[in-house]
C-alpha cells in the first residue's frame, strides 16, 4: 500500500472521530431512553389495571387493556371523599349551673355607719357569686364513623364516658342526630352509639392481623374539638403497642395491642377511623404521646368487630365475669404475704369486705377459694404486664 498523503491522513481521522462520535452519541441516546425513570417520577405511583368485559365483537380484552396510573395522592383523595360521610362528630351536652355575678356593700346595713354625720357610707363592692337556673352546653366533642349503614357507630370510650350528658352527632353536612349510648366496653376503650335516621354512608372494617410496618394510613377526625373531618396522613410506626392512657372521667387505663401512627392524632380526632389505602377502617384513633410530635395510638379494629357483634345481638358488650377480689402478687406481696411465688392474683378479701370469692360465682364453682392464688389463664402468666381484665377480654362467656 502506498503512503497516504497528509491530507489523506487528516481526513482519515476526521472520518474516524466522527463515526466514533456517531456511535457514542447513538449509545448515550440509547442508554439515556433505557435508563429508569427519576425516583420522583415512581414513588407514588399505583398501578391499577382496566377489568373490562368482553363484548363479541371488541378486539380488546381485559389482559390487553392499557394500565392506568394512579398516584398516591388521587387514591387518597378519592378514599377521602368517599368516606367523609361517614366520619361524624360525637357531641356531648349537659344541664349546667348558670353563675351570676354580682356585687355587695358590706356596710350598707351596717348600723354603726348609718348614724354618721352626713350619712357618709363608705363605697365599697365585693364580688359575689349565685346560680340562676342551668342551661344546656356543650362539655366536650369527639369523633365516631358508621359501621353499618343502620345507624350503628363507633367511637371511644372515653370521648362519651360521662353518663349523665346526653350524646349527639354532626354529619360532615351540618345535619345533626340524636345518639344512644349502646355499650361501652368494660375493657377496651371502645364505645358503640346508634343514631335513628336514613340509611348512612359506612365504612367497611378491614383485619387489622394483616396491618404491616411501614403501609401508609390516613386518619381523619373532628381536630382539637373544632375541625370537623381534618385529614392527615402517615405509617404505619409500630405494631402491639403498650400504653397508659391518662386523663378522662375514667381516669388512667392500659391499652394493649394498640397500632403506632404517624398521623396526627389528637383529643378532638379520638374516635375517628385510620384507614388504609382501600379505604378500610384498620384501627380506631385512641391516644397521642404528649411528650413527642406524630406519635399516636389507635386500637386494631379486630378488637371493636366482638364489641359491634354483642351490641347488635345483645344491645350490650358481654364479658366473661369470675368474681373474685385479689391483689397482685409482686416480691412485695411475695414477701408480706409468706408466699412461695412473686406472680399471679391473691384472693382476698376487698377493702370494703367483699368477699375473695363472690357467691354464685364462676369462680366459686370453679372450687377457688380465699388465700388461694392463680397463677395463670390459658396458659399465660397472670401478671403486671398481663392483666386479669386484658386476658378475659380475649375469651367469650362459656369459654
Amino acid at each position: 500500500m502506498n503512503d497516504l498523503t497528509r491530507a489523506q491522513v487528516i481526513m482519515l481521522v476526521l472520518l474516524v472521530s466522527f463515526v466514533t462520535s456517531l456511535v457514542t452519541g447513538i449509545v448515550t441516546v440509547t442508554l439515556v431512553n433505557q435508563a429508569p425513570p427519576p425516583i420522583t417520577q415512581t414513588i407514588n405511583k399505583v398501578i391499577e389495571r382496566t377489568i373490562r368485559t368482553v363484548v363479541p365483537g371488541d378486539s380488546q380484552t381485559a389482559a390487553t387493556a392499557a394500565p392506568i396510573i394512579v398516584t398516591q395522592e388521587d387514591r387518597i383523595v378519592k378514599i377521602v371523599n368517599n368516606v367523609s360521610s361517614a366520619v361524624v362528630s360525637v357531641v356531648a351536652t349537659k344541664d349546667m349551673p348558670v353563675i351570676e355575678k354580682y356585687y355587695i356593700n358590706p356596710f350598707k346595713n351596717n348600723a354603726a355607719f348609718k348614724n354618721l354625720p352626713g350619712g357618709f357610707l363608705p363605697d365599697v363592692k365585693i364580688p359575689q357569686y349565685r346560680q340562676k337556673g342551668v342551661e344546656k352546653r356543650q362539655i366536650s366533642s369527639g369523633t365516631g364513623f358508621f359501621v353499618s349503614s343502620d345507624g350503628l357507630i363507633i367511637t371511644n370510650k372515653h370521648v362519651v364516658a360521662d353518663t349523665a350528658a346526653e350524646y349527639s352527632i354532626v354529619m360532615n353536612d351540618g345535619r345533626k342526630f340524636e345518639a344512644k349510648i349502646l355499650a361501652r366496653d368494660p375493657f377496651q376503650d371502645i364505645a358503640i352509639l346508634k343514631v335513628k335516621g336514613e340509611k348512612f354512608n359506612f365504612i367497611s372494617l378491614d383485619d387489622s392481623k394483616n396491618v404491616k410496618v411501614g403501609q401508609t394510613v390516613i386518619a381523619i377526625g373532628n381536630t382539637l374539638g373544632e375541625f370537623q373531618n381534618t385529614v392527615s396522613r402517615g405509617i404505619v410506626s409500630g405494631l402491639n403497642r403498650k400504653v397508659t392512657a391518662l386523663g378522662g372521667i375514667s381516669g388512667p387505663e392500659k391499652l394493649q395491642e394498640l397500632i403506632q401512627t404517624d398521623a396526627s392524632i389528637n383529643p378532638g380526632n379520638s374516635g375517628g377511623p385510620l384507614l388504609n389505602l382501600n379505604g378500610r377502617a384498620i384501627g380506631i384513633n385512641t391516644a397521642m404521646a404528649k411528650a413527642a410530635e406524630n406519635v399516636g395510638f389507635a386500637l386494631p379494629v379486630n378488637i371493636a368487630k366482638r364489641d359491634i357483634a354483642d351490641a347488635k345481638e345483645f344491645g350490650a358488650v358481654k364479658y366473661p365475669y369470675l368474681g373474685i377480689n385479689y391483689l397482685v402478687v409482686d416480691k412485695n406481696v411475695k414477701k408480706q404475704k409468706g408466699l412461695v411465688v412473686d406472680y399471679g392474683l391473691f384472693l382476698t378479701k376487698g377493702t370494703k369486705g367483699e368477699l375473695a370469692v363472690a357467691k354464685g360465682s364462676a369462680a366459686e364453682k370453679a372450687g377457688l377459694k380465699e388465700g388461694d392464688i392463680l397463677l395463670e389463664i390459658n396458659g399465660t402468666k397472670l401478671s403486671g404486664s398481663d392483666s386479669l381484665a386484658y386476658l378475659l377480654s380475649k375469651l367469650r362467656v362459656g369459654d
